[in-house]
C-alpha cells in the first residue's frame, strides 16, 4: 500500500490525497475544487465541513447549538417524523412528513423502531416525547425549540427539513461538523451551502466565547482528504 506522510493508504485513497500539501491553507473555492476533482468512489461522496471553535462546552454559557438552512440542500433525502394530533397532524401530512402521530409514534419509538432522520413535535405533545429521551437523546434526534423542531407551524417544519436543514451542536472538543452537499453539487453550490453553514454559526456564537470564535476550518469527502481553509475564505464575501 502507498505511503503519504507516513500514513499506508489504498490505491484509490493514495491517488485522492496526492498533491494536497495537509498544512496548507487554501481558500474556501480551492478546497472545494481540490475534493470535487478527487472524488472517485463508485458513490456520490459528501463534502463535509468542520470547525473548531474556541469554546469550552462544558460550560453552559459556551454551548452552540443552531439550525442552518443550506440554499441549496444536502443532496440527502430526509425522512421526518412528526408529534401532532388533529388538524396539526394534517398540517404535517400535507407538508410532506413520513410519519405522523402520538401514542403510536410513542410505541414504535420505544419498541425500538426509529425509521426516520429527524422528529419534529407540537409544544403540547413534549410531554409525551420527553419519555423517549434514553432512546432519542444519543441519537440526536430529540425534538428542541432552538433548532425549531418543537412548534406548532409543523409544516414549515418539515419542509424546512425536506428542503435542507441543518442543525449543528458543538461536542466536546469544541468542534462543529455537518454535511454541506454532494460531490455531485456544482462548484457554486458547494461554495454558498458552505459560506452559508460558517456565517449560521458564527451568529450562533454564544456569550460566553472570549477570544478568536472561529479558529480552523476545514473541508474533507466522504473518501477523500482533509483540506485545509484559510478561515478569512470561508464566511460570506464582504461587500
Amino acid at each position: 500500500m502507498p505511503k503519504i506522510d507516513g500514513v499506508r493508504y489504498t490505491k484509490r485513497m493514495a491517488k485522492s490525497h496526492t498533491g494536497i500539501d495537509s498544512r496548507k491553507l487554501h481558500t474556501l473555492e480551492e478546497a472545494i475544487a481540490l475534493l470535487k476533482s478527487r472524488a472517485q468512489a463508485k458513490f456520490d461522496e459528501t463534502i463535509e465541513i468542520s470547525m473548531n471553535l474556541g469554546v469550552d462546552p462544558k460550560y453552559p454559557d459556551q454551548q452552540v447549538r443552531g439550525v442552518c438552512n443550506l440554499p441549496n440542500g444536502t443532496g440527502k433525502t430526509l425522512r421526518v417524523a412528526v408529534f401532532a394530533r388533529g388538524p396539526k397532524a394534517a398540517e404535517a401530512q400535507a407538508a410532506g412528513a413520513d410519519i405522523v402521530g402520538e401514542q403510536d409514534l410513542f410505541d414504535t419509538i420505544s419498541g425500538g423502531k426509529i425509521e426516520f432522520d429527524r422528529l419534529i413535535a407540537t409544544p403540547d405533545l413534549m410531554a409525551l416525547v420527553g419519555r423517549l429521551g434514553k432512546v432519542l437523546g444519543p441519537r440526536g434526534l430529540m425534538p428542541n425549540p432552538k433548532v425549531g423542531t418543537v412548534t406548532m407551524d409543523v409544516a414549515k417544519a418539515v419542509k424546512d427539513a425536506k428542503g435542507g436543514a441543518v442543525e449543528f451542536r458543538v461536542e466536546k472538543a469544541g468542534i462543529i461538523h455537518a454535511g454541506v452537499g454532494k460531490a455531485s453539487f456544482s462548484q457554486e453550490a458547494l461554495l454558498q451551502n458552505a459560506r452559508a453553514f460558517v456565517d449560521a454559526v458564527t451568529k450562533a456564537k454564544p456569550t460566553g466565547a472570549k477570544g478568536v470564535f472561529v479558529r480552523k476550518v476545514a473541508l474533507s469527502s466522504t473518501m477523500g482528504p482533509g483540506v485545509r481553509v484559510d478561515v478569512a475564505t470561508a464566511g460570506q464575501p464582504q461587500a
